[in-house]
């Protein structure tokens, strides 16, 4: 079993280190389509209504929406597909594997958001967005970290890791709690059957991945419906996929490995290319400098070195966990670096948080600034530390 999970580990890596690069290009991508001539295009192909009607029952959005809450609940359906294999028998299966990305995590969550509600505090309608730092772009983390090649230690790359799912699991909490509408109480009821239907499907240990399939899609309507948001259906529905089935078979790895091109290759460029547009046109260093673009880039650079460093020397000197072999407190430093790069959560829960399209840029200004300075930074001490050592 530990060679099947070191196996799948850097199968993992490998995915979402290549997938971090594709996105990388279209975020690159959709700020020039943003500042061209083809702005026009962009942005009212992103405003397009979309709508599916079945009778009297129709969901009508704008193509943006389609994207942000229909594709991205395919990203979240993997994401807890992650967690739970993760929990199960990964990074965080035991409290001596856990412990140390635990306590970093958890600094590398609060310590943003402190510094972004503390360079807001005189702009209150900027409130809604202190969760945007906090987050962790696990695919723009790896893929930056994969350029060093295999002079990184696989350690450095599992404590990246088991400290982005771990956020992951935070911003998951985050806007289940903070970021839900206004409850349709029979919506969610129709939800709540079709959470029991896949929880029937695990407790029969069901191997065929059609019939979880058919009623995520079912959860996924009614959880949209709901006021709820939609996306945290994926990964209501990724928990209750079988590690292993009754004929022998391994269900929640098989989606995992199936998923994992399509995430990493489309549905998460595409969300990269569809949010990361934001016009230049006109801008200005006070621009960068107002209070919400400057709290979520300080938010990222300075909140997480500071919280996820912080707490894991804390941790380590209280003997409440310990460092990976072979990996040193500069790597640790670069790390924190390293998960200061916030893109697609930010992005993400920014558009959760904020209706106004100019708080909207002001996010997408923040977290590409903060999200930039710290890849360019990480990369470069942790190229320094591993050269040293």
């Amino acid at each position: 079993m530990l060679a099947r999970a070191t196996v799948a580990l850097r199968d993992f890596l490998k995915q979402e280190s290549a997938g971090g690069i594709v996105l990388i290009a279209s975020a690159l991508f959709a700020l020039v389509a943003a500042n061209s001539a083809a702005a026009g295009t962009y942005f009212g192909t992103l405003d397009l209504p979309v709508a599916v009607t079945v009778g009297s029952f129709a969901i009508a959005k704008p193509l943006l929406l389609w994207i942000n809450d229909g594709l991205m609940a395919v990203f979240f359906f993997l994401v807890g597909l992650e967690v739970k294999r993760e929990v199960v028998q990964g990074q965080l299966s035991s409290w001596n594997k856990a412990s140390l990305p635990l306590f970093a995590a958890i600094g590398g969550m609060a310590v943003p958001a402190l510094v972004f509600l503390a360079l807001n505090s005189g702009s209150p309608e900027n409130a809604s967005g202190w969760a945007i730092p906090a987050a962790t772009d696990i695919a723009f983390a790896l893929g930056v970290l994969s350029l060093l090649g295999p002079r990184v230690p696989i350690a450095l790359k599992a404590l990246l890791l088991a400290i982005a799912v771990i956020d992951d699991i935070g911003a998951i909490t985050i806007i289940a709690l903070f970021y839900s509408g206004t409850i349709d109480t029979g919506m969610l009821a129709g939800g709540a059957a079709a959470l029991a239907g896949l929880i029937a499907l695990n407790r029969l240990r069901i191997g065929s991945s059609i019939p979880y399939v058919i009623l995520t899609v079912v959860l996924w309507v009614f959880v949209l419906k709901s006021g709820v948001h939609a996306t945290l259906a994926g990964v209501a529905a990724a928990m209750t996929i079988p590690l292993t089935a009754r004929d022998g078979s391994a269900p929640l790895e098989h989606m995992e490995h199936g998923l994992h091109p399509w995430v990493a290759f489309l549905v998460i460029p595409i969300f990269g290319f569809a949010n990361a547009g934001v016009s230049l046109v006109g801008l200005s260093p006070a621009d960068l400098l107002a209070p919400l673009p400057l709290g979520i880039a300080l938010g990222l650079l300075i909140g997480k070195q500071v919280g996820i460093f912080g707490l894991a020397f804390v941790a380590v000197k209280l003997k409440l966990a310990s460092l990976p072999e072979n990996v040193g407190w500069r790597q640790v430093h670069a790390v924190s670096l390293l998960a200061a790069i916030g893109f697609t959560m930010s992005l993400f829960i920014g558009n959760l948080a904020f209706a106004d399209p100019a708080q909207v840029d002001a996010v997408k200004l923040g977290v590409l600034s903060g999200s930039l300075v710290a890849a360019l930074s990480g990369y470069a001490l942790l190229r320094m530390s591993l050269k040293s050592r």
